[in-house]
């Protein structure tokens, strides 16, 4: 049996089927990811930063080959797909760099005589639960910091990335790491419950949708292990104010259309002033309604097929929903196949079902708003608190509403700004954790105290 197939969105076409892992390999995978957590977590950071710096180079060297793959199995546009791949490298090297300052002593003042330090130690061998819309950058944030802390990585991609999965765990052992530190598996949702159980698995990491975080905290829960969640969000994209309305909405255009509309921290619901709302709405939904969806191979291509049919007819299914409870369509609103027409949805209400969803594709919701009070409470009625983006002249105002957003990442003035060294995570149904930056690496750590007389 197989739940791992490359089934091209583009297409239709199933390209490569893969054998779903027998229990004998998940035991195979925790025995090795445990004995090779002794070894390499003993294994000077120096050293170990050497093969992380190598685990680099090779995305770089292998990107074309990645970004391939990427197309094939969640139909990203082939010039994005390897700024992905880059991207990862990027990430990926940023820890290779730090590996001093994320391993070194924390000395703490004391009241008395002697001394102590908080010394940063690895648990061992951790789950890391991974989604398809970043195949490859995904695995590096969850990855990278942790190989750097000293722990070792049991790795289940998404069903739908098997290709990637297999191409990014030959980069991991090609690079030189030793065997064990890091396993692919081709797991079940029932094995991957039985990994997380397993007393020699320290931690999990899952990056998905809020039902799988919730299945998977669970059964960490009952396990008394440490969980990472990162889920999804409905970012606010708010314009208070501004000298240069054409260039907030190229971001705001860019904000919604990158990864095809599928990014977690894409922005979603566009919360604009009554004085900018007729002239950013007319100008954001002809700059959308000029983008066609295209064959994700072209180098050209902007916007590619959703990841798959059922994840275009769910889309329709809330557009068709949302219109049936009263929303205007100002354009879009159809699919075919798997790709779907960037989509303006506006005379929302709180009532209907898309005020309180996600839309994981190029679909926006624009919504006028009296001030920036009306803005930040509309902003935060969500119960999510990934990201979110706040536009204004007024430098004063953005400290305020940055303040005042329940999230755990505010853009100011900017978008498509993730960077290697910016902590990635949110609050309420967004997750409980911190990818990229230096915190990524205080999850799955234990933090020794030493103390001396």
């Amino acid at each position: 049996m197989t739940d791992y197939a490359v089934v091209n969105p583009a297409t239709g076409e199933t390209v490569a089927s893969y054998e779903t892992a027998t229990d004998a390999q998940i035991e195979d995978a925790i025995a090795r990811a445990a004995s090779a957590a002794k070894t390499w977590g003993a294994t000077a950071p120096a050293d170990r930063a050497a093969v992380i710096r190598r685990i680099a180079e090779l995305h770089r060297e292998r990107k074309d080959e990645l970004g391939a793959i990427i197309v094939r199995e969640m139909g990203k546009p082939i010039a994005a797909a390897v700024g992905e791949v880059e991207f990862a490298a990027d990430i990926i090297e940023y820890y290779a760099d730090n590996i001093e300052v994320i391993t070194a002593d924390q000395p703490l003042q004391i009241l008395g005589e002697g001394t102590a330090v908080v010394r940063r130690a690895p648990l061992g061998a951790l789950l890391g639960i991974m989604p398809w819309n970043f195949p490859a950058y995904q695995v590096a944030r969850f990855a990278a910091p942790n190989l750097a802390i000293g722990n070792t990585i049991i790795l289940k991609h998404a069903p739908q990335c098997p290709e990637s999965a297999a191409a990014i765990e030959a980069i991991y052992r090609d690079a030189g790491l030793p065997d064990g530190a890091y396993v692919n598996v081709y797991a079940t949702n029932e094995q991957a419950a039985t990994i997380i159980a397993d007393a020699r698995v320290h931690g999990v990491s899952v990056t998905g949708s809020e039902r799988a975080g919730a299945a998977v905290a669970e059964v960490a829960g009952r396990n008394l292990k440490k969980v990472a969640l990162e889920l999804g969000g409905s970012d606010p994209f708010i314009v208070l104010s501004t000298d240069d309305l054409d260039s907030v909405v190229q971001l705001a255009v860019d904000a919604r259309l990158d990864n095809n509309g599928q990014s977690c921290n894409g922005a979603k619901r566009f919360v604009v002033v009554d004085d900018l709302y007729e002239e950013f709405t007319s100008k954001f939904t002809a700059a959308l309604a000029a983008v066609s969806a295209e064959d994700p191979t072209d180098e050209d291509t902007v916007l590619g097929p959703l990841s798959s049919l059922a994840a275009a007819e769910r889309l329709q299914e809330q557009v068709d929903t949302a219109v049936a409870q009263g929303a205007t369509v100002l354009t879009g609103g159809t699919r075919d196949g798997a790709f779907f027409a960037p989509t303006v949805l506006a005379d929302v209400t709180p009532e209907m079902d898309v005020y309180r969803e996600e839309l994981f594709g190029p679909a926006a919701v624009v919504y006028r708003v009296a001030d920036e009070d009306a803005a930040v409470e509309l902003a935060n009625d969500t119960t999510f608190g990934l990201g979110s983006y706040v536009f204004t002249t007024d430098a004063e105002q953005a400290e305020r509403v940055a303040n005042r957003i329940e999230a755990g990442m505010v853009y100011v003035n900017i978008a498509l700004a993730d960077s290697p060294e910016l902590p990635f995570g949110g609050v309420k149904r967004s997750g409980t954790s911190r990818e990229l930056g230096l915190l990524a690496a205080d999850e799955f750590v234990n933090k020794k105290l030493i103390r001396k007389a």
